[in-house]
């Protein structure tokens, strides 16, 4: 379009205390939400295939006229530039949370998804995002981003903005990742130059919307991951700040591996009153299907010896394998750690009071496998992409 949708000057860049926005006094141009076409294959399906197809994957919908899930990468209509993208990285067919989340968010339809962690969930609201962002007029100076990603942690956040980049590179969308912890100019910088997606952790988010680094009146697409897990962290005062700051109409999904009255009474605070709510898997807490869990109660006395029999019978089964163990505090991480190496194993921790640096540094450690064992604590080492 030759003329720009947003008056910039209208809105103003300064955001001090980030103060709740009057939407009803704007004049707010129409956008573009709406993409997905039903496959053929997939509006042939009758109640009971369907009905079949979610039982099989573990689906359960609530909500009016929910879309029916799709089984292959081609039946999600995206456009060929993404499908290139997924076969060049080997993709097999979507997981179930793809099955469903795909059609929900590329129908321009407020969701919410509750699934167990490691589902493939990133996929299913990152792939939608771009499609979203390519059918939007081009930023302009001044604006802020189209796309906004809310996650816990920053490792969280970082793992999602590598999805993003990687998957956004064909169609040369720019996305950045904003958390506290690391200096600020960097992501200022990127920030100011125009992004079409932003992937942050709250806290950092509402100071660079304090400084007028940045706006969001331009998200047209908002996603909360791992919800639950923001609300225990204690952001929901940083959540409703930010989402007083976006537009109305926008897209929200929500991803949550569990579903308390506390996610529910902010899904039915910001969500469209028609959202659909999509179950994937077991509707309680519990972990990968793939993972095997083994559960022994001791004496607290006991555990440090118990530990360092499972790490020999480990070292010898897989001389090279990798160990994470989760702790319930920091001073008991760093304990830990202090004892595994006393015992000759290659151990680092990782929690909230490490510096940003050495977080980073510890996990490159991890992945090359040059860190034998990782200890953390709190959510710190959760979400994070290892193999």
């Amino acid at each position: 379009a030759s003329s720009h949708p947003y008056n910039i000057q209208d809105f103003g860049n300064k955001l001090k205390g980030i103060s709740r926005e009057d939407w009803k006094k704007w004049d707010l141009p129409v956008f573009q939400k709406n993409f997905y076409k039903e496959h053929p294959t997939v509006a042939a399906l009758d109640k009971e295939e369907v009905d079949g197809i979610k039982e099989r994957l573990e689906i359960s919908l609530e909500g009016e006229d929910p879309p029916k899930p799709i089984m292959t990468f081609e039946q999600g209509g995206f456009p060929q530039y993404v499908l290139t993208q997924i076969a060049q990285e080997g993709f097999v067919e979507p997981t179930p949370v793809q099955s469903i989340g795909w059609p929900i968010a590329l129908s321009g339809r407020d969701g919410v998804c509750i699934a167990e962690t490691g589902s493939g969930k990133t996929l299913s609201f990152l792939l939608p995002a771009i499609v979203h962002v390519n059918a939007q007029p081009a930023l302009r100076p001044g604006d802020g981003p189209i796309v906004l990603v809310l996650a816990p942690t920053r490792e969280l956040a970082q793992q999602i903005q590598d999805v993003a980049f990687k998957f956004g590179r064909s169609s040369r969308l720019r996305s950045t990742c904003v958390f506290g912890g690391a200096p600020k100019g960097p992501q200022a910088g990127s920030l100011r130059r125009g992004i079409d997606i932003c992937v942050g952790t709250p806290g950092r988010l509402i100071d660079f919307l304090e400084t007028g680094t940045t706006n969001l009146r331009r998200v047209t697409y908002l996603v909360l991951d791992e919800a639950d897990r923001m609300l225990d962290m204690g952001f929901e005062p940083q959540i409703r700040s930010i989402m007083s700051q976006i537009r109305p109409d926008r897209q929200t999904l929500m991803f949550t591996a569990t579903w308390p009255v506390e996610v529910q009474a902010l899904a039915g605070d910001f969500l469209n009153p028609q959202h659909l709510v999509a179950y994937v898997g077991s509707h309680g807490m519990q972990a990968v299907k793939t993972v095997l869990q083994y559960v022994e109660v001791l004496e607290e006395s006991d555990k440090p010896a118990r530990l360092v029999r499972i790490l020999s019978a480990f070292n010898q089964d897989v001389p090279d394998g990798k160990m994470l163990i989760f702790s319930a505090t920091k001073r008991t991480a760093d304990d830990l750690v202090f004892e595994l190496r006393r015992c000759g194993y290659r151990a680092f921790g990782i929690h909230g009071d490490k510096e940003q640096q050495e977080r980073d540094w510890v996990l490159g450690q991890f992945k090359r496998g040059e860190c034998q064992i990782l200890v953390g604590a709190g959510g710190a080492p959760l979400g994070v992409g290892v193999e």
